[in-house]
């Protein structure tokens, strides 16, 4: 059930982040692993700026869409250079 819920989680924040940078898209499958990996990078960004981990499935969402869009800003910046 765990893994579900980084699933769900996950394809709620990749279409999120994909709607606010605004891309062409990456696919369901991308969007998924976007907001994953975004949720991983946004726990530990949020732990460097004081902030607990502790919440329910709107700050879990609100933090993995943050760590997208941060990854996503990375992966465009890798691919102009």
């Amino acid at each position: 059930m765990y893994l579900l819920w980084w699933i769900i989680v996950g394809l709620v924040a990749g279409w999120a982040t994909g709607k606010i940078m605004k891309g062409a898209g990456y696919g369901v499958l991308m969007d998924i692993v976007i907001g994953i990996v975004g949720a991983l990078i946004g726990g530990f960004v949020m732990r460097l700026a004081g902030f607990s981990a502790a919440g329910g499935l709107i700050y879990t969402i609100l933090v993995a869409i943050l760590g997208g869009v941060i990854l996503t800003w990375i992966v465009r910046q890798l691919k102009k250079a």
